[in-house]
């Protein structure tokens, strides 16, 4: 069962990014003539079907056999997402606020990835309300670099006046990052946040 769960997310990852690709090269991206920007169709037609997968049987059988420190431990990959910004910051691609240097505090999530995912769910000792916290941050940090993004790109919203804008995004192979990374990340957020729901009635509201 869970063999075929993989493979129908596999088929629908590889037709998003086909689908990605495609559109990126047709320059659909980068009409910012329109609002919201076309870029938002990127970002966010992931959000319901990972929230339609937990939410399935077989999202619930995923998340049990996925041990609590590895979806925080996956958040890594942040890091070299963040290196790779600021090399294309330092060559003028992008603007400065949106690396390490600037506004973008996202490379933050990466960092303490392992130190959380150990601590709280392998050596246990820190409680996993640290692991809570981490993953609300993290997400708070991803809508502020990505509001930041939306606010350097061309067009009526732009807020960020320093060159150059933020229109390498649209362009292949970078719109994989808003297209791929950044659901990547605010997913991993999710399902760590549903496999650990119960420690805050609240939180655990939200989830069920």
């Amino acid at each position: 069962m869970l063999r075929l769960t993989f493979q129908k997310m596999a088929i629908v990852l590889i037709a998003w990014l086909i689908l990605l690709g495609i559109l990126s090269v047709r320059g659909f991206f980068a009409d910012f003539s329109h609002l919201p920007p076309r870029l938002a169709l990127a970002l966010l037609p992931p959000l319901p079907a990972v929230l339609l997968l937990l939410r399935s049987g077989a999202g619930k059988r995923l998340l049990q056999h996925i041990q609590p420190q590895w979806p925080v431990y996956l958040q890594s990959f942040r890091i070299l997402v963040e290196i790779g910004i600021w090399i294309l910051v330092r060559r003028g691609a992008l603007p400065p606020q949106m690396s390490f240097e600037g506004r973008n505090f996202d490379i933050m999530s990466g960092l303490l990835a392992f130190p959380v995912g150990y601590y709280c769910f392998v050596k246990k000792s820190w409680p996993p309300l640290i692991a809570l916290l981490y993953n609300i941050t993290g997400l708070l940090m991803l809508i502020n670099i990505v509001s930041i993004s939306a606010l350097s790109m061309p067009g009526p919203l732009r807020a960020f006046h320093h060159p150059p804008d933020s229109s390498l995004l649209t362009r292949f192979p970078f719109i994989y990052l808003p297209g791929l990374l950044v659901p990547l990340a605010y997913a991993l957020h999710i399902f760590s946040l549903r496999q650990w729901r119960y420690f805050i009635p609240a939180v655990r509201s939200l989830f069920l």
